[in-house]
């Protein structure tokens, strides 16, 4: 009962962040220097050089709107995006997913162990992982884009998804997903999708 409720919390939060006004229509440069203040943690023009902190460029503007959502709900926790998300407006909300989106997403680097990556796209194949996330894993809409994402913050999601502990788009879907992963699959399949140029 209490999960549904906050289930329907969410939805109700989350109409309100997407609906109305289109994001092209606030001033870009006043985005962009909005924007500059998330690359002290997600890197110049979203790409990451931290450990366990997510690549914001090229993720899907529908899905970077949700994931601000969810954090500002509180139903996703992070100690670092608390404070952030409860202070930002559905116009940034709605301003950030427009921007990120547009930026270039991050390549994969070289691959060192193609042996892993031919097991952890057997995972990929074997979870269904394409259907949600697309052929070339660049998300679509709400679903995230995972190709040339940091590898240990894959690794660290699927845990939280598989722990419970972060939850997906209204759907039980990836919660589900990990639950059934071994920690070898879950090393394999993150390998696999960080080193996807």
């Amino acid at each position: 009962m209490r999960r549904q409720f906050i289930s329907h919390a969410i939805s109700a939060l989350a109409l309100l962040a997407l609906g109305a006004v289109p994001a092209g229509a606030a001033d870009s440069s006043a985005i962009k220097e909005k924007a500059a203040a998330c690359s002290g943690c997600h890197g110049e023009n979203g790409i990451s050089q931290t450990e366990n902190v997510p690549s914001l460029a090229g993720q899907p503007d529908q899905f970077i709107q949700w994931q601000l959502v969810f954090f500002r709900a509180g139903a996703r926790k992070n100690e670092q995006m608390k404070p952030i998300a409860e202070e930002i407006t559905n116009e940034d909300i709605r301003n950030f997913g427009a921007y990120f989106s547009q930026l270039a997403p991050p390549k994969g680097l070289e691959d060192k162990d193609p042996d892993l990556s031919k097991k952890g796209a057997q995972v990929a194949a074997g979870r269904r992982c394409a259907s949600c996330h697309t052929d070339s894993y660049a998300g679509t809409k709400a679903v995230a884009r995972l190709a040339g994402q940091r590898e240990e913050y894959l690794v660290k999601a699927l845990h939280d998804y598989k722990a419970g502990q972060r939850i997906g788009n209204g759907v039980a879907a990836m919660v589900d997903v990990a639950y059934h992963m071994s920690d070898e699959e879950i090393t394999a399949v993150s390998h696999y999708l960080a080193h996807l140029k």
